[in-house]
């Protein structure tokens, strides 16, 4: 099989999967080394394939979803309490992210969808010796949430703020974190 061929089964299953696919999962089927799928993503991406990469594989995120940041502050002890509600309203943690007036953002895939996504991810935090993204900005940091519509994005920005959860941006935070990620001086 050709490798253009190859780049469209590989996109093909990552958009019929319904969880992240393994890069070695993908390397057996294709009979290829686990480098040549690397390519291959990079490839697919360069097109503007929307495709992350996890702990668990990699993922193409579904261009037809709606998301907004929101900016957040709570305690670690209310993490899992944060995660469950954004799932539980109908969204999808896409990551977490920080902005530091000295380094600018910071940025960790996060992919969770349902409460068993949110729990294994806070019991993974919990188990190690790091310690969360958000201790760096005095518990400040945000989510990308993805959402199927306005409405539901809606819903979870109330529930964030009827918990206190969320906050607002201050004058030198920039509303576009992904197009100024440097900060001027």
């Amino acid at each position: 099989m050709g490798g253009e061929k190859r780049r469209e089964n590989l996109l093909k299953i990552l958009q019929e999967s319904e969880s992240a696919v393994s890069g070695t999962k993908l390397a057996t089927k294709f009979q290829v080394s686990r480098q040549v799928i690397v390519q291959d993503i990079a490839l697919l991406r360069a097109k503007n394939h929307d495709i992350i990469s996890t702990h668990k594989g990699y993922v193409l995120l579904d261009k037809g979803n709606i998301q907004r940041v929101f900016k957040v502050k709570h305690s670690a002890e209310k993490m899992l309490d944060e995660l469950n509600l954004i799932v539980d309203c109908g969204g999808k943690v896409e990551d977490v992210f920080v902005y530091h007036k000295l380094y600018g953002v910071i940025r960790v895939e996060m992919n969770i969808k349902s409460r068993m996504d949110a729990k294994r991810y806070v019991d993974g935090i919990k188990g190690g010796v790091s310690v969360p993204l958000e201790q760096i900005t005095s518990e400040y940091h945000y989510h990308t949430v993805t959402a199927d519509s306005v409405e539901t994005l809606n819903i979870i920005q109330d529930q964030l703020d009827k918990q206190g959860y969320l906050v607002a941006l201050r004058d030198y935070e920039p509303v576009d974190f992904w197009s100024n990620t440097e900060v001027e001086s």
